[in-house]
C-alpha cells in the first residue's frame, strides 16, 4: 500500500508514526494512532518474523491500519533506510531493552540531528535510566506485573496470579499513546522534539490507587482477595449460578443491602432490620446468613436471571460474560462494539473489537488488518526515492525481506 492510498479520516490524519517494536505494547500503541487516521509504518526484523504473528489473530488486530517493512535496522544500509523514515516521521515509538538504541548509535540526540521535531517514545521493562543492573534486563508482560507490585495483590490468598491477557502490555501501550500525543501537541507549538521513557513496571505501579498508597505511607500490604471485593466484606463479589455461569456484584449502601436482602429471602429476619451499608466477615450471624442466602439464590437461578433480577432493583451486577455471550449480546450489537475486517495473512474476514472509543465528528476506521510480512517493502522504499535496482540489491543483501 502506498502512502497516497491510505484513506483520509479521523482526528490524526497527517500524523506520521514509525513503529519499531515487537510483541504487543509498541504496536498496540501505534495502532491506536492508525485507527484515528495517522499513517503508521511498522518496522519488522528482516531476520525473523515478529512472534506476535504466531499468537492467533493477535497480529491482524494489533497491526491493523499499519503498513510494514521487514528491515534490518542494524545493518549499515538498513540504518540508512531507517534514518530516512525518521526524517519523515512525527513520532517514533520503539520497544527494546533500556539503552539499546544508544548502543546502536541511535541515541535521542542523533535522532534529533536527523529530525529536530521528532517525538521519541522508548518502551522498555525497566527504563532508559536507573540502576544499571536493571536497565538492560529483559521484560515481558508478567515480569512487569511482578516488579510493579501489581501481581502481589492479584490472585487468591494461596498464590498471586497474573492478570490476563497481556494486561501490562496494554496498559503500557495506553500510557505510551497518550504521552506521545501530549508531546506532539507541545512539539507543534515549540518546534522542539521530545523523548519519553515509558516502563512497564511504572505504568502498572500508576494504576494501583489506594493499594500502593497504603503500602508506601502506612506499610500496609493489601491481601489477595480472590472472589471477594475487599478484605472485610462478608459477601463475595463473584457468585456461581445454577447454569454454571457466574455473576459479579458490587454491593454497598443501606438501600442496596435492603433490596438485596428482600430479594434473597432475608427481609423478615430480625438480624437485618437495622439499616446497614456493609456486612463484615466478623459480623455474626449476619455474615454467615447473607453468604448462605445469596449462594442459594444464585444456585436456584441462571446467571442471566440473577443479572436481570438485581439490575431491575438497581443493584450493581453483571453476568461474567464469556466470549460467546458477548458475540450475540444486544448491547454489544446495538453499539457496534464488534466489527469485521479482512485479514491479509489468511485472506479471511475476522471479527474483533471496533476502533474505540467512538468519535462523533471524526470517527475512526479500520480499513486493513495487520499486513503480511514485508508486504509494503517496495511502496515504502519507493517513497524514500529508492529505485528498482536499489530495492533488488537490498533484497539480495538481506537488508529487507519478504
Amino acid at each position: 500500500m502506498k502512502q497516497s492510498e491510505i484513506p483520509v479520516f479521523g482526528n490524526l490524519q497527517g500524523v506520521k508514526v514509525l513503529s519499531v517494536g515487537a510483541a504487543i505494547a509498541c504496536p498496540a500503541a501505534c495502532s491506536l494512532f492508525a485507527e484515528q487516521g495517522a499513517s503508521v509504518v511498522s518496522v519488522e526484523s528482516a531476520a525473523a518474523r515478529d512472534m506476535l504473528r504466531s499468537i492467533g489473530d493477535c497480529w491482524t488486530v494489533e497491526h491493523r491500519n499499519n503498513r510494514t517493512i521487514a528491515l534490518d535496522i542494524r545493518a549499515p544500509e538498513g540504518k540508512t533506510v531507517l534514518k530516512k523514515m525518521i526524517k519523515r516521521s512525527d513520532i517514533l515509538i520503539e520497544s527494546s531493552k533500556g539503552g539499546a538504541w544508544a548502543k546502536w548509535d541511535l541515541a535521542d540526540e542523533t535522532l534529533w540531528e536527523i529530525n529536530p521535531r521528532l517525538v521519541v517514545a522508548h518502551i522498555s521493562g525497566y527504563g532508559q535510566t536507573g540502576d544499571p543492573a536493571y536497565v538492560s534486563r529483559a521484560s515481558y508482560d508478567p515480569i512487569g506485573q511482578a516488579f510493579s507490585g501489581f501481581l502481589a495483590v492479584n490472585g487468591t490468598p494461596e498464590a498471586p496470579l497474573p492478570v490476563k491477557p497481556y494486561t501490562c502490555d496494554y496498559v503500557t501501550a495506553l500510557f505510551t499513546a497518550w504521552a506521545a500525543l501530549a508531546a506532539l501537541y507541545r512539539t507543534r507549538e515549540t518546534g522542539r522534539g521530545e523523548s519519553i521513557d515509558v516502563t512497564q513496571f511504572e505504568a502498572m505501579a500508576r494504576i494501583q490507587a489506594d493499594y500502593l498508597m497504603d503500602g508506601l505511607n502506612r506499610s500496609l500490604q493489601a491481601p489477595r482477595m480472590g472472589i471477594y471485593g475487599n478484605a472485610v466484606c462478608a459477601l463475595p463479589n463473584v457468585q456461581v449460578c445454577g447454569d454454571g455461569n457466574f455473576v459479579m456484584t458490587a454491593i454497598g449502601g443501606a438501600a442496596i443491602f435492603q433490596k438485596l436482602e428482600n430479594l434473597i429471602g432475608l427481609g423478615g429476619d430480625p438480624d437485618f432490620t437495622e439499616p446497614h451499608g456493609v456486612i463484615n466477615r466478623d459480623d455474626h450471624p449476619r455474615g454467615e446468613k447473607i453468604r448462605a442466602a445469596m449462594s442459594a439464590y444464585c444456585a436456584a437461578h441462571t446467571a442471566e436471571e440473577v443479572n436481570e433480577a438485581l439490575n431491575a432493583l438497581q443493584i450493581p451486577c453483571s453476568a461474567v460474560m464469556t466470549y460467546e455471550m458477548m458475540k450475540n449480546h444486544p448491547h454489544y450489537l446495538a453499539r457496534g462494539t464488534f466489527t469485521s475486517w479482512l485479514d491479509p495473512g489468511t485472506e479471511k474476514e475476522v471479527l474483533g473489537v471496533n476502533a474505540i472509543p467512538f468519535f462523533k465528528n471524526n470517527p475512526s476506521r479500520i480499513y486493513r488488518g495487520g499486513p503480511r510480512y514485508g508486504e509494503d517493502n517496495e511502496d515504502i522504499l519507493q517513497e524514500l526515492e529508492y529505485g528498482a535496482a536499489d530495492i533488488a540489491r537490498l533484497y539480495e543483501t538481506g537488508v529487507i525481506n519478504k
